[in-house]
């Protein structure tokens, strides 16, 4: 396991601008039912206890009258989303309408923790339909000190906003408690779960540097061709010249190798994904990597590797594998602590179930609970064509990794694989719900669990259901700011215009959908 140890890949660039919380935003609570659900046979057997839920709030642009915005924090701490708060959707929206800006810190990470340690049975209330029944309650009970009357829904217009993981929450609880909840922007919502996802590399494989995506596919080729012969002297010759002959299982050799690129599951590293039209929060790292493996320019001493293993090809040269190997060996083996087996968990091996076990509460055995029990979306190799990762890659390696961590407990087990029904009977690619806008980015590894899915059908966008696609713009990328909507990249500012302008529609109609005289025709 790498030495940073899981980490969301549907929602990682936030996690690693995660700060201290400050003065700047002091953090509240509320005590927030642990079960939501008393009648459901899901949750026995139930309990009455709540826990201490953190949140945060930002009044500087807030008038009387004016809407809540509540950031849903997703799957890392609240203070991470500060900065959307600080230059982001929700400081553009309260600018731009006086709203009130406030961040949730989901159930289970930060310090929302309803138990002391994360058991398989303490784990159970962590479900997509208890998160976002705490969105609905909050809305509805949460208060601010400072701000004078009540502006809890449904009587003030609150309007959710979250990315990835948290945009589908969004577009969940807009769907499910409408009644209450007055709309809804959903980023990136990963809308739409599936076991396998190789898709996740589709956007690599199209956008990035195509020398650089050329040498990683005939490499990935080459290496995949001697494990299928069961060439274990090739695979360790291979393997050597990575610096990772310790790592045994090839699929943690083939995950370490894959970590520049990103995945399955986690990477010590910045990604594809990680770019950002906001250098602040973006990471050139996987441009660094491409560039480096494609150089040119690169000693003969490394060039020279390319056709190391030549004979194993029928005299092929492995073009780039020296650049390639060479900054494995030069980023990621320098990760590991000096005297750190490789294939140890606090390196780069994962065959350990008893580290898997430990129930200490992370926002690592969180996250991959929600995987193994609702989400899936596996990150695995391709069936066929071009494949930026080995082949051995596939369900069973990550699947290994769920039965490791949650054994069955005296009431709640996993099950084999992700029940995906419980989370895409909110409507799946087809969800719609008035006032709901869903948007992503056309580069966003995500895409084809999301709203615009090269696999959903068309629609058309109405005020009443808005969407829309942003060229050029990675996973969420609407939810950063620069403080100066104008001065930003052309798609990005015609974006948040875009969702200033749809809001501002939904504000103008809040009175008579509060007093029940707007039905559910087109505005």
């Amino acid at each position: 396991m790498p030495p940073v140890g899981f980490l969301d890949s549907r929602d990682r660039g936030q996690a690693l601008e995660s700060r201290q919380a400050d003065s700047t935003y002091p953090a509240h609570t509320i005590d927030m039912p642990i079960d939501h659900f008393p009648d459901s046979p899901r949750y026995a057997p139930h309990t009455n206890a709540t826990f201490s839920q953190r949140y945060y709030f930002d009044s500087s642009y807030y008038k009387p009258g004016g809407p809540v915005y509540l950031y849903i924090g997703g799957e890392t701490s609240g203070p991470s989303r500060f900065p959307n708060l600080e230059t982001g959707i929700i400081q553009i929206l309260m600018n731009a309408t006086n709203g009130l800006g406030v961040i949730l810190e989901n159930r289970y990470y930060g310090e929302s923790y309803p138990y002391s340690t994360s058991t398989t049975d303490e784990l159970a209330y962590l479900t997509t339909e208890q998160t976002i029944a705490d969105n609905a309650y909050f809305a509805a009970h949460a208060t601010f000190p400072g701000i004078e009357g009540n502006i809890s829904a449904p009587g003030t217009p609150w309007i959710l906003y979250g990315g990835s993981l948290a945009g589908a929450q969004t577009a969940f609880s807009i769907k499910t408690y409408g009644h209450l909840l007055y709309g809804g922007i959903a980023s990136s919502a990963v809308i739409h779960a599936v076991l396998a996802y190789p898709e996740w590399y589709a956007p690599i494989q199209k956008f990035a540097p195509q020398d650089c995506v050329t040498s990683i596919n005939n490499i990935i080729d080459k290496f995949d061709q001697i494990v299928a012969a069961n060439n274990t002297k090739a695979i360790k010759e291979f393997k050597t010249l990575f610096g990772l002959e310790a790592l045994t299982d090839n699929r943690d050799f083939a995950m370490t190798i894959a970590f520049p690129i990103g995945g399955p599951m986690n990477y010590p590293t910045n990604t594809w994904q990680e770019i950002n039209f906001n250098s602040t929060y973006g990471s050139r790292d996987f441009f660094y990597f491409c560039s480096n493996v494609t150089n040119p320019d690169a000693p003969a001493n490394i060039t020279a590797i390319d056709t190391v293993l030549s004979h194993y090809t029928h005299g092929r040269p492995w073009t780039n594998l020296g650049n390639y190997a060479e900054y494995v060996k030069q980023t990621l083996l320098p990760l590991c602590d000096p005297g750190v087996p490789i294939d140890s968990t606090a390196c780069f091996g994962t065959q350990n179930q008893t580290f898997y076990a430990e129930v200490t509460n992370s926002v690592a055995r969180s996250y991959l609970y929600s995987t193994c029990t609702e989400q899936g979306a596996y990150q695995v190799a391709p069936a066929s064509g071009p494949s930026l990762i080995s082949r051995v890659l596939q369900i069973n390696y990550t699947q290994q990794w769920c039965e490791w961590a949650f054994p069955p407990g005296k009431y709640n087990s996993i099950p084999s694989t992700p029940d995906l029904s419980f989370y895409n009977h909110y409507g799946d690619f087809n969800i719609s719900a008035d006032r709901l806008a869903l948007i992503d980015g056309n580069i966003d590894v995500w895409l084809d669990v999301c709203y615009h899915s090269n696999d959903a059908p068309p629609r058309y966008s109405t005020d009443l259901h808005p969407e829309y696609l942003i060229a050029g713009a990675g996973h969420h990328w609407d939810s950063y700011g620069i403080l100066d909507v104008e001065a930003e990249p052309q798609f990005i500012r015609e974006a948040h215009l875009w969702e200033i302008r749809t809001v501002k529609k939904w504000l103008k109609d809040f009175q008579r959908w509060k007093t029940g005289a707007l039905g559910h025709t087109e505005l």
